[in-house]
């Protein structure tokens, strides 16, 4: 999954649990920590020998929290497959808002529910399709008005990273 700290974009990979003992790698940097909850909001850590407590408050959603560390306050957000791919839109040059003419997959996923068919004529915030990754489910939901061209995926299909699965007509 990725994790935004401020403006900084992280890879984390959960690589083993066992009981408080956590192995995890961040972008691409092994680190084995002790990690407890001592009460709500209050996380002890503990690498390399080294003590450290951290306040976690988070938001409604459950995936944007504040962390107090060592008298510093960080903004963490961790980013889901719909997050990452506005994420994706954005950076490949969509302009805030508009609806790109494709729906690509930001990673591999399974597609669990397609809400459309060819020529179905969309309104902004209406689903097109639901898919799954790392266990997350996701709903795609268009931007703004727009037509169904084509769906290129079934339910139950597992694609792959940046697979064009619904063509639209943004008009």
């Amino acid at each position: 999954m990725e994790i935004q700290v401020g403006d900084k974009m992280m890879e984390v990979t959960l690589l083993q649990k066992e009981g408080n003992h956590v192995k995890v790698e961040i972008d691409g940097k092994v680190y084995d920590v002790d990690v407890c909850m001592l009460e709500k909001n209050v996380c002890s850590i503990i690498h390399k020998g080294n003590s450290y407590n951290a306040e976690l408050t988070k938001d409604e959603e459950g995936k944007h929290y504040r962390v107090n560390l060592n008298y510093s306050v960080y903004d963490v957000s961790m980013l889901d497959s719909q997050a990452k791919y506005m994420r994706m839109r954005k950076s490949k040059g969509a302009q805030a808002g508009a609806q790109a003419d494709t729906i690509t997959a930001p990673m591999p996923c399974k597609i669990v529910k397609v809400f459309v068919k060819p020529g179905d004529e969309l309104k902004a915030g209406d689903s097109v399709l639901t898919m799954e990754a790392m266990k997350m489910q996701s709903n795609y939901k268009v931007a703004e008005d727009c037509t169904v061209k084509e769906v290129l995926v079934n339910e139950g299909d597992s694609v792959m990273a940046n697979a064009v699965l619904v063509k639209l007509d943004t008009k």
